[in-house]
């Protein structure tokens, strides 16, 4: 891990993005491999810095634990949706062997995020702090969209 990649602040490290994805992560571990790590350590396979990405190759295919990192990112989202709007909301991935695909979240009937995704092997963001940001960015129009449709999202 290198330290000058996340320089995450206590402030990020206690925000309800961060401390949900540390609550992700840790239900995805079976068999108690993360218990002794810290949320920066454990947090850390999703920051890919300009020299980390270039050390992936441009064409791969996704293993399981990029795929279980995506489906954790997507999870907490889905999970701050909940809180947020009191309404369940489902995330599904569906991805390629060759790591191409889309997520999607749903309220009911409703769409609130429609992404799709490709070289999910390169899966990352420059820092958790941008992380966090893109989060946020999709938490705040997926609760726009279940304010304006409420009814659909209630279905």
């Amino acid at each position: 891990m290198t330290e000058t990649a996340t320089l995450p602040t206590e402030g990020l490290l206690q925000s309800v993005f961060i401390v949900e994805m540390d609550r992700q992560m840790r239900a995805i571990d079976s068999y108690g491999q993360y218990d002794k790590l810290s949320t920066v350590e454990l947090l850390d396979p999703f920051v890919l810095t300009k020299e980390k990405k270039q050390a992936i190759p441009i064409i791969g295919d996704p293993d399981e634990l990029v795929v279980a990192r995506i489906k954790a990112f997507y999870n907490a989202i889905s999970a701050l949706i909940e809180s947020e709007c009191g309404l369940m909301a489902v995330p599904l991935v569906n991805l390629t062997h060759e790591g191409f695909g889309r997520a999607l979240i749903t309220v009911g009937k409703l769409v609130v995020m429609d992404r799709t995704l490709r070289d999910v092997h390169r899966f990352g963001f420059p820092s958790l702090s941008k992380m966090k940001d893109e989060a946020d960015k999709i938490l705040s129009v997926a609760l726009e969209l279940i304010g304006e449709h409420s009814k659909v999202a209630g279905l």
